[in-house]
């Protein structure tokens, strides 16, 4: 039951009005009505929940006949009610009965659902002992609290001491839905963030310094034992683990234990090939270290998925390519290696084409990077050309990821800011007479005139005009004006035409200082 030290969740403040209702018109209707799992959780460390799921003992067909409005598609008996609200995320307010589960024959599905008599029952079939609280709302307010806990597996206990513990015996949950495996890890990286906050517990402890989270010994136990089992559980699944996983505050905590138990050569064999692999001179961490740490550095810009995963991912390939040992040793060819290996595991884990084609493009050309006193624009067009003009700045944040990931101190020196000043200028548009809503071919048909330079006098001219007054930059007023120029003597144009390209030039020359100034660049 409830913890006497628990401070009291402001159930007016902190459950949703559309929540409240649902629950009221359970209990008007005679109903038991509870809400259950991490929006429970989440209310008692603090934290806004994402979702808020209830549990009653009525079933589908009662709970579809006391709500105006309902839908109801699916084999687990959770019942959509549909709301008023404007808020997206509680226009459906779900509530699923009690239930029971069979056996898990394919360690992936239970073989049917049935509903169960009981609060107790239902509780007892969760995965870890913080998800299987419940919150009864009391019709009326005591002198203490208008709520009750109920929490049959000590999992306030577990949510104060930070532990993932499994309901009941952890290998027998494990063996029912192997994805339980990749949940408790994911719940160690997600939760560490909670870590920075604290749980609603007496204020004498307020100020007590906050302790990372932790699976339980026997859980933890049974996921060794039990890892082989993800083998029966689809790609898809087990990729969108992962991806919780990465967009959680503490992805190295998670991939780290992941290794630790032998789960991650069930999920991603190849990244774990860096583990203790040592790097040359330019480089003081080794490969696993370096690629946990240049994704943590896309964790702690709060950059998305493609940008963490290309960031874990850009070095795969240098445990394959490594030749020699100590400050000398080569990895050439690891990106392109590497890329290749990103493909394979992307495609095995299911990941969209789209999202894949990107994520391959980001470590295939991370590399692109050299000095800067040689590189030319053609070869920053080049790397623009090869990943995109609209990767190319993702691009630049794997460098930043990759540099940090070194154990350099600035994710952007000097050398790199002028790098951004070249990409800046590859990508707008120049200062030219492309711009010109006229070419010289239709300068020569509308003029009559042949090839030669007085063709490139009358586009220059054109173009002085136009940078005076853009709104000149039309197909009419071109052409009657190449008209007027191409009848000057060619000296008198070529002057013209001089001045243009003087003009043009200037103006260029400013832009790119705009930019070199926007960079700190000289």
């Amino acid at each position: 039951m409830a913890n006497e030290n628990s401070k009291e969740i402001n159930l007016n403040k902190e459950i949703p009005e559309e929540v409240s209702e649902s629950l009221k018109t359970l209990e008007k209707a005679e109903f038991n009505a509870y809400l259950v799992g991490g929006c429970v959780r989440d209310l008692l460390l603090n934290k806004t929940p994402k979702d808020w799921d209830i549990t009653t003992n009525a079933k589908p067909e009662e709970i579809q006949k006391i709500f105006p409005e309902t839908f109801y598609e699916n084999e687990f008996g959770t019942v959509g009610i549909v709301t008023q609200s404007e808020n997206p995320t509680l226009k459906v307010i779900e509530i699923t009965p009690y239930r029971k589960e069979a056996k898990y024959s394919d360690k992936r599905h239970p073989d049917g659902v049935s509903f169960a008599a009981t609060l107790e029952e239902d509780l007892s079939r969760r995965d870890f002992t913080i998800n299987a609280l419940a919150l009864k709302v009391k019709k009326q307010k005591s002198k203490s609290k208008n709520y009750e806990i109920i929490d049959l597996f000590k999992g306030q206990e577990d949510l104060k001491n930070r532990l993932i513990r499994a309901v009941g015996n952890p290998e027998k949950r494990f063996g029912e839905d192997a994805l339980r495996i990749m949940r408790a890890i994911r719940f160690l990286a997600e939760m560490d963030f909670y870590a920075e906050g604290r749980l609603r517990h007496s204020d004498s402890e307020a100020n007590e310094p906050a302790s990372g989270w932790k699976i339980e010994k026997k859980t933890e136990e049974a996921l060794k034992e039990k890892k082989g089992l993800l083998e029966a559980i689809s790609k898809e699944r087990i990729r969108d683990e992962l991806v919780k996983i990465l967009m959680s505050k503490h992805p190295d905590k998670g991939l780290e234990k992941m290794r630790e138990t032998g789960i991650l050569r069930y999920v991603l064999p190849e990244l774990e090939e860096g583990w203790g692999v040592g790097q040359n001179k330019h480089h003081i961490y080794t490969v696993w270290e370096h690629n946990i740490r240049a994704l943590m550095h896309a964790v702690s810009k709060n950059w998305p998925l493609e940008i963490r995963l290309s960031s874990l991912l850009h070095d795969i390939g240098k445990p394959r390519t490594k030749i020699g040992e100590g400050p000398d040793s080569t990895f050439y060819g690891h990106e392109i290696i590497g890329a290749k290996m990103t493909a394979q595991i992307l495609a095995r884990l299911k990941f969209p084409n789209k999202f894949s084609e990107k994520v391959f493009k980001l470590v295939r050309w991370h590399l692109f990077f050299s000095d800067v006193e040689k590189i030319t624009l053609s070869a920053v067009r080049r790397i623009i050309r090869n990943v995109g003009p609209e990767n190319i700045w993702d691009l630049m944040k794997i460098r930043f990821t990759d540099r940090v990931g070194m154990g350099r101190p600035k994710e952007e020196p000097f050398r790199l800011r002028k790098y951004e000043v070249m990409v800046e200028q590859c990508l707008r548009d120049p200062i030219s007479v492309s711009m010109l809503k006229i070419d010289g071919n239709e300068i020569m048909k509308i003029a009559g005139i042949e090839p030669g330079p007085k063709v490139g006098y009358i586009l220059h001219a054109l173009l002085e005009q136009v940078l005076d007054d853009p709104s000149s930059n039309t197909p009419e007023w071109l052409s009657e004006n190449a008209k007027r120029l191409a009848a000057l003597p060619e000296k008198e144009l070529k002057n013209f035409g001089e001045a243009g390209k003087e003009k043009r030039e200037n103006l260029e020359e400013k832009e790119i200082e705009k930019i070199k100034e926007r960079y700190n660049v000289k």
